[in-house]
């Protein structure tokens, strides 16, 4: 018999890697024919990567944050080239681009497709444009054969504003977490700092103005403390910024293509995120290795982080709430920080386990398909 076709249809090659390798690879092994489709990759050796485990990659020509309106329906044709191209039995979307698009043409095409809300995303965030991307979600989960949510806030809002139906509409816990590649491991070496670690796109909505104007104080109230930022710059505004604070206290680490070598060495992991996030990936990967979070009280955050047991909860955009959660971390004994980073441990081996993910996504896809 032959193998029945999925494409995925993801805006990152980097969050398909990071997240969803595992699920590529469930699928290939249960005799799915895998296709994944993703804009602007600039690093061959990542497609290389998907292709080794068995997945089949269509290259696309699309722009992954250009709004112009030729641009968008150049994506828009793009995305019927490859899709009558490969003719998928079913399509796998994720994030509000391929989501849209996808169930667009799939209809089109009479194809099934998994709408996947990774989060609302800075649209929401935006007076502007909400109502037109609060429309365009609409049409993207009315065409869907099933929706998957990451947080419960995110589906209670598309229940309770008629943007999707709870009939075919569920909630998973986020991309869930690779517990044996991410695990509790040694420092290097224990010099008796603590560091605070912000990993994440450089921009306001991240929350690193925040950590910045934070660590600033703590750095200059508090001695033996350094604050780590890892991540790209999504906004160059801030890389004068952060050159200028780069001292022996604030240290800017640039990329990084395996966080767990820069998650091992702190002490603990902040995000201060106001980003409308799914599941905040950065907080279960840095509780699977063992370490006490500090982070926004908002969707994809307060489902991770329970406040007092495994870190602390911070009021978004506010920095002397941030502060004070951070003082109150300093003001632990080694055992006490300790005890939330094994609670941290233990919360995700619960409930975020990646393979509950996949499992769930391997029982949907089979009851749509056969």
């Amino acid at each position: 018999m032959t193998p029945q076709k999925i494409l995925i249809i993801n805006n990152s090659i980097t969050s398909l890697i990071n997240f969803r390798k595992e699920l590529i690879q469930q699928l290939i092994e249960s005799y799915y024919d895998v296709y994944f489709t993703v804009p602007e990759v600039l690093q061959n050796d990542q497609v290389q990567e998907l292709i080794s485990v068995g997945a089949n990659y269509i290259q696309s020509y699309i722009q992954r944050r250009n709004i112009n309106p030729y641009f968008e329906l150049k994506a828009l044709f793009e995305y019927k080239r490859i899709i009558k191209e490969i003719r998928p039995d079913l399509i796998l979307s994720f994030t509000i681009k391929p989501n849209v698009y996808g169930s667009y043409i799939a209809q089109k095409f009479k194809i099934p497709i998994i709408v996947n809300i990774t989060g609302l995303g800075s649209g929401f965030n935006n007076n502007s444009i909400k109502p037109l991307v609060k429309k365009m979600y609409k049409y993207a989960c009315k065409n869907a054969s099933f929706v998957f949510f990451q947080n419960e806030d995110n589906y209670n809002y598309f229940i309770n504003n008629k943007l999707a139906e709870k009939a075919k509409s569920k909630i998973i816990p986020g991309s869930g977490v690779n517990l044996e590649k991410f695990k509790p491991m040694k420092k290097t070496k224990d010099d008796g700092i603590t560091r605070f670690l912000f990993i994440g796109r450089i921009m306001k909505e991240k929350g690193i103005e925040e950590y910045l104007e934070a660590a600033q104080y703590i750095s200059d109230n508090y001695s033996n403390v350094e604050f780590q930022i890892l991540g790209p710059y999504e906004e160059e505004k801030y890389r004068d910024l952060i050159f200028n604070l780069n001292n022996s206290k604030i240290r800017y680490l640039g990329k990084s293509d395996d966080v767990r070598k820069e998650v091992k060495e702190v002490s603990c992991i902040i995000n201060p995120t106001f980003y409308p996030e799914g599941m905040s990936n950065v907080l279960l990967e840095g509780a699977a290795m063992g370490k006490p979070l500090i982070a926004s009280n908002i969707p994809g955050c307060k489902e991770i982080v329970e406040d007092g047991v495994n870190g602390y909860l911070a009021e978004p955009k506010n920095t002397q709430k941030l502060i004070e959660k951070i003082e109150q971390f300093l003001k632990l004994s080694s055992s006490e920080k300790e005890k939330l980073g094994k609670a941290a441990r233990q919360k995700v081996e619960e409930n975020f386990d990646r393979n509950i993910v996949i499992k769930t996504y391997l029982e949907t896809i089979d009851k749509i398909l056969n």
